[in-house]
């Protein structure tokens, strides 16, 4: 009966969060629909995710997590060198299909990252799209895939066309790679998390003006434009929403 009554509590409890928001911000424009979808996933991460990842973390040596961290990190080498060929970044499509090839093979199926003296990238679908001037629009927080934005929420569904997980077959054994591979990644917030119970800040605002700066650093290689202000004020950052990516950053 209570495992019953599990998808109606966490309903209940995105339902709850989601009355209206007064003032929202203007790069969160649905800020009730996601504290409701963000209330959602802090359940099924209380009930479940979390305390999977506590025991992983428990568990798992040290060394295994390495080799799992760098198994699921090399597969995704190869989407990355997909997104850096859409940006015409040729270099660092060669220096990451590099890391590919010798990760898969001299290092085991990627258990072993042998070619730490090649940096390693981090380029989706999503910042392909900055990269040529699509604005990221509205913040969105995605049921149990977590922050995202409309611009972002496409790239991850495009990101799935080059990924090999979904070569991996059977069916369940590709399954159970993706349960693990979420495991691995809610364990290293497992420190982070910490942190910002102890701080007192309302997660929610927290995690979205986060990611969202992240998203925008990301876009623009760590150099995002800044914003001159009338009063003689220091140069900001562009708001990562509000304020398009109108020219893409220039492919090193």
């Amino acid at each position: 009966m209570r495992l019953f009554n599990l998808p109606l509590m966490l309903l209940a409890m995105s339902l709850t969060a989601c009355a209206s928001v007064k003032n929202p911000n203007p790069s969160d424009p649905f800020e009730s629909f996601n504290r409701g979808v963000f209330s959602l996933n802090e359940g099924v991460d209380k009930i479940a995710l979390k305390p999977l990842a506590k025991g992983y973390d428990y568990a798992v040596p040290k060394l295994g997590k390495i080799m799992v961290h760098n198994f699921f990190s090399n597969l995704d080498d190869v989407v990355v060198t997909a997104n850096d060929l859409l940006q015409l970044k040729f270099k660092q499509a060669f220096s990451d299909a590099t890391r590919v090839v010798f990760n898969s093979t001299f290092g085991v199926f990627g258990l072993l990252e042998i070619t730490t003296r090649l940096e390693k990238h981090h380029e989706d679908f999503g910042q392909t799209l900055g990269y040529w001037g699509v604005p990221s629009g509205p913040y969105l927080m995605l049921p149990l895939l977590g922050p995202s934005s409309v611009r972002d929420s496409v790239g991850i569904a495009v990101d799935t066309v080059p990924s090999q997980m979904k070569q991996i077959k059977p069916v369940t054994a590709r399954n159970s790679a993706y349960g693990v591979k979420i495991v691995d990644v809610r364990a290293s917030f497992l420190a982070a998390e910490k942190f910002l119970d102890d701080t007192g800040l309302d997660r929610y605002d927290f995690l979205r003006n986060a990611y969202l700066e992240r998203r925008q650093s990301l876009v623009y290689d760590g150099d995002p434009p800044k914003q001159k202000y009338d009063d003689g004020g220091d140069d900001m950052p562009d708001d990562p929403v509000a304020t398009p990516e109108a020219a893409p950053p220039v492919a090193p």
